[in-house]
């Protein structure tokens, strides 16, 4: 390996490096204004448009197609308005991140205000950061337990 060669290798490893360290900040602030209710660093975090998938429950309320920053940082505030605050639990026990891309997984649950129904269950929700905004938004998760928990 020539000298040069190396060089280029350090240089787009220390790059890789910041990408995955911006992501990473990223998702941490989307993490702390999620948890804080904080709708308007939501918009802020979200890109203009966003690749938002979330599969389509017509039971649920707060799930529904998205696509831009406004309706995407809805989200939170939605979910609030159906559940109950105090029973509603999230854990993240995997935090991965690879250059632009982010994924978490965890656990999650709590109760539907109108039927006083729980659910719960395991997630993941993939992210990409893209000049500091979020690009895509895909969250796995047991819809079957929040369809029933919905249901009268």
């Amino acid at each position: 390996m020539s000298v040069k060669s190396t060089a280029t290798t350090a240089g787009s490893a220390t790059t890789a490096s910041s990408v995955a360290e911006a992501t990473r900040a990223v998702v941490q602030e989307f993490l702390v204004a999620r948890l804080a209710g904080d709708t308007g660093r939501l918009v802020a975090l979200f890109a203009h448009e966003v690749d938002w998938l979330l599969a389509e429950n017509p039971t649920v309320p707060w799930i529904r197609p998205r696509s831009t920053a406004a309706e995407c940082a809805a989200q939170s505030a939605e979910l609030m308005e159906h559940t109950v605050p105090e029973d509603a639990r999230a854990s993240v026990d995997t935090f991965l991140v690879d250059g632009t891309d982010a994924v978490l997984m965890g656990h999650l649950s709590g109760t539907v205000r109108a039927t006083g129904k729980s659910f719960q269950g395991p997630f993941a929700l993939h992210l990409t950061v893209e000049s500091g905004r979020i690009t895509r938004h895909h969250l796995y998760e047991n819809s079957l337990s929040i369809a029933e928990a919905c249901a009268p």
